[in-house]
């Protein structure tokens, strides 16, 4: 997918139309976006579930990172929106599953 790197759009802080740059927002970690999530290691290791004899189940194995298989043929890339007069950023709504992201020259997959 090809986007410019600049594009004119409404700006609900300037309430006028500005210049807008493009730019591809981080990804997060699983770990740092949800960090006490149900089921998490850092959440078990507090509730103390992670302990005592045996092979502790489904602990005792590596994470599914380890695991070599690539799930999904694309990723969800956030699109955001940096307008240039008052400097706000802003992200579309939807994020958009696509392989890679063509932003001018710049590529991120």
């Amino acid at each position: 997918m090809k986007l410019p790197e600049k594009t004119n759009r409404y700006c609900k802080h300037c309430k006028k139309q500005t210049a807008q740059t493009v730019a591809v927002a981080k990804q997060k970690s699983r770990s740092s976006a949800h960090p006490l999530s149900r089921g998490s290691t850092t959440r078990v290791r507090m509730r103390g579930l992670n302990r005592g004899f045996g092979s502790n189940g489904r602990y005792s194995k590596p994470a599914i990172k380890s695991w070599k298989r690539k799930t999904k043929q694309t990723k969800r890339l956030t699109i955001m929106y940096t307008c240039t007069t008052c400097k706000k950023s802003k992200g579309i709504s939807k994020a958009r599953r696509v392989s890679k992201i063509q932003i001018g020259e710049k590529i991120s997959k």
